[in-house]
C-alpha cells in the first residue's frame, strides 16, 4: 500500500494525520525519524531526513551508561573460584 485517504484530525493547536504501517514502510519511515515537510502547489510533501552514519566516536559519545546498561548480572559475592 503506497496510497491511502485519511481524515485530517485536530491535534492540540495543529492539524494531524497518522500514516498506516503499510505506508510509513513503503516509505522507509520509522519512530522518531525526522522528517522536511513541504508544499508544492495543493500537494503535501513529506521527506525523510537520512542521517549520516555516525563514527564510533560519535557512537560513544551516545553512550548512556544509566540507560544502556552498567553490568547484565549484580554481584556482590564470589560465585566460583574468583578473586576479588
Amino acid at each position: 500500500m503506497s496510497e491511502t485517504v485519511l481524515d485530517i484530525k485536530h491535534w492540540g493547536n495543529n492539524l494531524g494525520v497518522r500514516l498506516p504501517a503499510a505506508v510509513a514502510r513503503a516509505a522507509g519511515l520509522r519512530v522518531d525519524q525526522r522528517v522536511s515537510i513541504s508544499v508544492e502547489g495543493e500537494r503535501v510533501v513529506i521527506t525523510p531526513i537520512r542521517d549520516a552514519p555516525l563514527t564510533l566516536e560519535q557512537r560513544l559519545a551516545r553512550f548512556d551508561p544509566l540507560r544502556h546498561g552498567g553490568e547484565a548480572m549484580v554481584v556482590t559475592t564470589p560465585l566460583g573460584a574468583e578473586k576479588w
